[in-house]
């Protein structure tokens, strides 16, 4: 086991497939499928793209449901971006919450955030679009401004059509200053190796920690090991009740 730097967080050596956590490089079967979604990801997401599916997931029309309805909706997708485990992504969002709970059980915000901060992945389903994996999954990283060489599989931008605009091709390119974190929450670029903090204002500098002790639990809860959903499902829908609306728009 290894200490993380987070309180009573203690991690295996290796992930679910016997390799180091986060090794994109390493030839396995797993990391086939991990290397192509990145490809396709880095290749097809553009300005143009995302725009067009911010203004078609902007009118929340797809469904409406409660987010335990959405978290059960993931029960039947596996991350074809994740090089540590195979298990569906329900399973992730419960060892995630349920880590966090033991080690912060009294940080109820947290605990929730682990349980919702995968919901986007709903975008699979049909009834959201049933969107494929490389435009849903996956490190994040802004867009309109040049790609940090830190990005996991950063060799496949060459051949994203924005590389080649000299509008995006820069530090900033279109981006204004305190763009703010939101926009780049989850990039394994920026909490690892600092990448794209000068988008950065002082509340994002704020939550930095918070994000980085998340990311660990993220990170490292990984198992094969299942979580009891029904043992736990009383606990978290009381969360649920506490912080949302019984249904919402998605």
């Amino acid at each position: 086991m290894l200490q993380t730097g987070v309180p009573g967080l203690d991690v295996p050596r290796r992930n679910a497939f016997g390799l180091d956590f986060r090794d994109f490089e390493k030839e396995s079967l797993r990391n086939a499928i991990v290397q192509e979604c990145y490809r396709k990801n880095h290749i097809y997401q553009t300005c143009e793209f995302a725009n067009k599916k911010k203004e078609e997931y902007g009118k929340l029309d797809k469904a409406e449901m409660s987010i335990w309805e959405c978290c059960e909706l993931l029960k039947n997708y596996v991350d074809e971006s994740d090089p540590d485990l195979d298990e569906p992504q329900i399973d992730h969002l419960l060892q995630t919450a349920e880590a966090i709970r033991r080690d912060h059980p009294h940080e109820y915000w947290l605990q929730l955030t682990a349980l919702i901060h995968d919901l986007g992945k709903v975008l699979l389903h049909p009834a959201f679009g049933e969107e494929p994996q490389w435009c849903v999954v996956g490190d994040t990283f802004p867009l309109g401004c040049a790609f940090d060489n830190n990005i996991v599989h950063h060799q496949f931008f060459k051949e994203n059509p924005d590389s080649r605009n000299p509008a995006f091709n820069t530090k900033l390119g279109i981006y204004s200053e305190n763009i703010g974190l939101d926009n780049i929450t989850m990039s394994w670029a920026m909490h690892r190796h600092g990448a794209y903090t000068f988008v950065m204002n002082d509340e994002d500098k704020e939550m930095l920690k918070w994000l980085q002790v998340f990311n660990k639990y993220d990170l490292y809860s990984k198992s094969k090991v299942k979580i009891n959903q029904e043992e736990v499902k009383p606990y978290y829908l009381s969360l649920i009740k506490k912080y949302f609306p019984e249904k919402l728009k998605w």
